[in-house]
């Protein structure tokens, strides 16, 4: 007697294995075509190849490049950056750093980011007086409030800032929110309810659901963004959220951010108002969010944006450039160190040829993986004479850098292939002397509280921790 069930069992198994093997071949020739970096290329075949199912559902939903994706019309950008270039080619500064010329040309053309002068510049390294300035500078608004953050969370500090939007909203003052739906997954619905009801707009960037999940959870809106009254602007690490402030239960929260106070706000208002075109379909172009600015200091600033859409990866190129153009010293730190291959061999190349090239990362992280495949970089780079510092007093979330006592940077970049392939990433590129001797010993008080990592002693780790770690690595182009 023929079993038919067993026969049609049989014959839907070989369908589906062609199927299979159709689809992740076909996957793969789009992954060669595509021309992306070999070793994220490798990685993400060895993941088709060896995580059957697994590998094509990662792939479907984190692999998929949107590089040639356009967010807005030339048109539309233009109309956008027509107040801020106006405001640029007024400013009578038209004479660079001679030793960054290269990198803020490189800027102003990939990026369309205008260097704007006579800026004054506050640096915040703790949660308590970052949310009391915070919340200072916006009880003063009269006109807009601008708000963008990976993370608004619905705890005692997201309730604070919350609280002071409803009230200005209440008051007459347009205030516009845009949070992000991955940061902000399991923070109720009624939290950002309550402030619409109020009057506030408030947008979710790239929302997250089936069957258009695949196509965005892998595109997140990393930046923090605040502009008040388009002459007041804040950027940096610091989310909205309490253990951004009180720490952690093993150490305190150490972060980095910025208020500026000048023309550079203009930048910070053209990357708010892009994101909210992409969120709302409303070109927002009105002088009102371009004010007139006189000189409150002596700071040049560059608002530099990157993402996962357009031809260029405009903050890692020019971090490569940076590190490439030290003379003297290239101090950075980062959360997060799992480097492109340009960035690695910018950092071993400085070394090599003299420059003192100082890496601080968190001894111990809020990511476990992460952190591992952290530490598989650090024989490389330590065998170049790159210095390595472990902070050691609670959580390096800090995305700040200083070279040769003149530029400086702080935003929302991490080191890693995540904020320079997937994330919506914004930085301050600050050209001033002081402001650059202020973070440089900001980061040695900082090494003081680190553990200094020396070749001899790394390189007995057991081979068990450089199993793992090598594991890791080999994924660090998808985490």
């Amino acid at each position: 007697m023929i079993e038919w069930s067993y026969i049609g069992a049989h014959i839907t198994a070989i369908i589906f294995e062609i199927i299979y093997f159709v689809a992740v071949v076909g996957t793969i020739a789009v992954l060669i075509l595509d021309n992306r970096n070999p070793v994220k290329t490798l990685a993400w075949i060895l993941v088709l190849m060896f995580l059957p199912i697994v590998g094509l559902f990662f792939y479907f939903f984190f692999g998929r490049s949107q590089r040639h994706v356009r967010m807005i019309s030339r048109k539309s950008y233009n109309r956008l950056l027509k107040r801020p270039k106006a405001e640029y080619l007024t400013q009578y500064c038209d004479v660079f750093p001679k030793e960054y010329n290269h990198l803020i040309h490189f800027f102003r053309y990939t990026n369309q980011s205008f260097p704007f002068d006579g800026n004054r510049v506050q640096v915040y390294t703790n949660g308590y007086s970052l949310v009391q300035s915070l919340v200072c500078e916006m009880r003063k608004a009269r006109e807009h409030i601008h708000l963008e953050y990976y993370i608004f969370e619905d705890d005692s500090i997201g309730r604070l800032i919350r609280d002071v939007l409803i009230e200005k909203a209440r008051e007459g003052v347009e205030v516009r929110v845009i949070y992000d739906d991955v940061g902000c997954w399991h923070v109720p619905k009624s939290f950002f309810e309550k402030m619409m009801e109020c009057g506030i707009e408030v947008r979710c960037f790239l929302k997250v659901r089936f069957p258009l999940f695949t196509s965005k959870v892998n595109y997140r809106n990393h930046r923090k963004i605040v502009v008040i009254d388009g002459c007041i602007g804040f950027v940096g690490g610091f989310n909205l959220a309490t253990r951004y402030v009180r720490g952690l239960s093993w150490g305190i929260w150490r972060d980095t951010h910025v208020l500026l106070e000048g023309k550079a706000v203009h930048g910070l208002q053209t990357v708010f108002l892009l994101d909210w075109y992409f969120v709302d379909r409303t070109l927002l172009t009105d002088s009102k969010y371009f004010p007139r600015l006189d000189n409150y200091g002596d700071s040049l600033v560059q608002i530099v944006t990157s993402e996962p859409v357009g031809k260029w990866k405009e903050l890692m190129q020019g971090l490569t450039i940076a590190i490439s153009s030290a003379k003297d010293y290239f101090y950075m730190q980062t959360p997060y160190f799992l480097p492109s291959e340009e960035l690695l061999s910018s950092m071993k190349n400085a070394a090599l040829s003299g420059v003192d090239v100082r890496l601080m990362i968190p001894e111990r992280s809020d990511s476990r993986l992460i952190n591992l495949g952290s530490r598989s970089y650090l024989t490389d780079i330590l065998e170049a004479g790159v210095k390595v510092y472990f902070y050691q007093k609670g959580f390096l979330h800090s995305k700040m850098m200083v070279s040769d006592d003149l530029l400086s940077t702080v935003g929302s970049t991490n080191l890693d292939f995540r904020s320079f392939e997937h994330n919506f990433e914004v930085n301050a590129f600050i050209y001033d002397p002081n402001l650059a001797l202020k973070i440089k010993e900001i980061f040695l008080l900082d090494q003081r509280d680190s553990k200094s990592i020396f070749l001899k002693n790394w390189i007995k780790r057991s081979k068990w921790e450089k199993v793992v770690e090598s594991l890791v690595r080999l994924m660090s182009p998808l985490l």
